[in-house]
């Protein structure tokens, strides 16, 4: 049964309320539209209620108010099937009253809206989704959570906010839709202090140091000038000098000689031949003839011959 309210230029009705399954309308559950009986829509059309008509339902005992749209006018006398989702958000159970009342609502350019859950922000583009379903729906009103289908899975999502008012009409305009952190995100954790403080540095070993080999100059190997590589090795300015084998010869029959005259001298005599009756210019004087008779041998130094060396191509 309706109970009216008598105003001359609203609609205000009073219905039993009851889920749109019971009139095997599935279709109706993706939405904020709501059937009517025929009799709602003659009082409609004789107070000129423009299109698209849009509702105030209210639920007085619990205090929940929210908007909806119409879709058809089929339902029984006195009652009126509601989306189930839209009977949570008020609290309705099947057979309460609620109040009905034709609004005037504007047009949105901002909504914020936050999902229950995380998943809902996993879709790969969760804007397409939401715009597609809010094509369903007439109106949003702050504080509603609507219901959001898709792939076989139903999506909760809070109205947080709307503006230029609280309930706004979202037929035909563009409206800004922003999205906040879902109710179950959480922050990761930031370390404490005190568990930074407890930790200790690893112990870092110190390296020895490093011996720095100091410059020796002209030790590389030698090269040619035809690129093949020097067979002599190179000499090192710290060794010492090759000894000339011919000085060394020199020296040797000198010792030699000095040795053996050393040892024909006596004491208080003159020996002739021996190198103590040098000239004080330092030439030595002509030995007298061994007693084998043989001419003492005379060595000859090399003389200076230029250009005598080995010569070689650059082409190798």
């Amino acid at each position: 049964m309706a109970y009216e309210n008598h105003h001359d230029a609203a609609f205000a009705r009073k219905y039993r309320c009851y889920p749109i399954s019971f009139i095997d309308k599935p279709h109706l559950e993706n939405g904020d539209k709501i059937v009517m009986p025929p009799s709602a829509l003659d009082r409609l059309a004789y107070l000129h209620i423009e299109y698209p008509m849009l509702f105030e339902l209210s639920n007085t005992s619990a205090g929940r108010v929210t908007h909806c749209g119409v879709m058809e006018f089929i339902a029984d006398e006195g009652l009126i099937y509601l989306p189930y989702w839209m009977m949570e958000n008020m609290l309705l159970q099947e057979g309460d009253i609620v109040e009905v009342k034709n609004a005037s609502l504007a047009k949105g350019s901002y909504v914020k809206l936050q999902p229950h859950t995380k998943d809902f922000l996993d879709i790969s583009n969760p804007k397409a989704v939401l715009e597609t379903t809010l094509r369903s729906y007439s109106c949003l009103t702050t504080g509603d959570t609507i219901m959001v289908p898709y792939n076989n899975k139903k999506y909760y999502i809070n109205v947080v906010e709307t503006k230029p008012s609280t309930a706004v009409s979202i037929i035909e305009t563009d409206c800004e839709v922003d999205f906040i952190p879902p109710l179950d995100f959480k922050e990761p954790e930031k370390p404490s202090s005190s568990s930074l403080s407890n930790r200790t540095l690893p112990e870092v070993k110190e390296e020895p140091p490093k011996k720095i080999a100091k410059f020796s100059p002209f030790t590389g190997s030698g090269r040619r000038l035809n690129g093949k590589s020097s067979t002599q090795p190179a000499v090192s300015p710290s060794s010492p000098l090759i000894d000339n084998p011919q000085q060394n010869a020199a020296n040797g029959i000198n010792g030699s000689k000095s040795s053996s005259a050393s040892s024909r001298q006596k004491s208080g005599k003159l020996v002739f031949g021996s190198n103590a009756n040098q000239s004080s210019n330092g030439t030595p004087k002509v030995l007298p003839k061994s007693s084998s008779g043989e001419p003492p041998q005379v060595e000859e130094k090399p003389k200076f011959q230029a250009f005598t060396g080995k010569k070689y191509s650059l082409r190798g």
